[in-house]
This record gives structure tokens, C-alpha cells and sequence, in this order.
């Protein structure tokens, strides 16, 4: 599932599953703008790809790359959770959804939630659920998804 998009004057953007290279195209600096993300050497990212990768369709990172510098600008993930509810049915999880700052507006992060929730919806699942902050609500909602219930955490660090 890949695709190529103009957009803005110039601009061209892939929309594609993560691969290795990645990490030399700021990816971790992307993942920055999200949340703490300490540095990782590259044989950590390495390690963390291939244990990833070993989950196949069950784990999937989307990542938006700009065709002209190079840069990922967009990225989220998915995965699949099977459960026993609903006849041994399959859930997505989207999580970590972030488009560089200077990359937002042009409707990326809308990208990457289409394509991480055709992918749950191609693997079988019911539905896709998320968390997110106030500030993020209107964005998910035009995205098709609605508020239900309510987040709850317990940090371990």
C-alpha cells in the first residue's frame, strides 16, 4: 500500500510502510515532536525494526516522506490486537501519529490515519480505536472517529 501525492506547488509526499533507511531520514527527530524520544544508536533502530518487522501485517509504521528533501514529515502506527470478543475478532490499535511542524496543514496527518485505518479494516478488524489529547479531538473527528469513554493511564518510569 503505497502511494504518491502532489501537493502544494512542488511538493510531492509518499506515503509508505517504514523501512530501515528511515532512521537516516529524520525519523527519530519526527518522533521528537511528539513525545520524549531519547537517542537510539543505529543498531538499536536496527533491532527495534526487525523485531517489529517479525509481526508481519500485525504491526505496521506509516510514514509520509517528502520526495524532495528526503525527510519524513508524517508518521503513525497501528496494531493488530485478536481478541476472543466478537467471534475471535481483531482490533487496531493507531498510535504515535505526529507530522513535522513544518509539514502540517497540508493534510498528512489525515493520510496517515486513512492509511493505518485501511489497513486495520484490510486485516479483518471491527474497528480501530485510539487515544489522543483535547487539542487533537476536532482533527480525529474529521478523520470519522467519535469519543468514547475515557483514557486512563499508569506510568511505570
Amino acid at each position: 500500500m503505497e502511494n504518491t501525492n502532489s501537493l502544494p506547488e512542488g511538493k510531492k509526499f509518499r506515503v509508505r510502510k517504514m523501512e530501515l533507511s528511515d532512521k537516516s531520514k529524520g525519523f527519530m527527530e519526527l518522533l521528537r515532536q511528539l513525545t520524549v524520544c531519547d537517542s537510539v544508536s543505529d543498531k538499536e533502530f536496527e533491532d527495534r525494526f526487525k523485531e517489529i518487522s517479525m509481526y508481519g501485517d500485525d504491526h505496521v509504521i506509516c510514514v509520509i516522506e517528502d520526495e524532495i528533501s528526503g525527510k519524513i514529515v508524517a508518521s503513525g502506527s497501528v496494531f493488530i490486537e485478536k481478541k476472543f470478543l466478537r467471534n475471535c475478532g481483531k482490533v487496531g490499535h493507531i498510535e504515535d501519529v505526529v507530522v513535522d511542524a513544518g509539514a502540517r496543514g497540508m493534510q498528512l496527518g489525515k493520510k496517515v490515519v486513512e492509511f493505518l485505518a485501511d489497513h486495520a479494516r484490510s486485516m479483518g478488524c471491527y474497528k480501530v480505536i485510539l487515544n489522543c489529547s483535547d487539542e487533537n479531538k476536532v482533527f480525529y473527528e474529521k478523520c470519522g472517529f467519535k469519543q468514547k469513554e475515557i483514557q486512563m493511564v499508569k506510568y511505570f518510569v
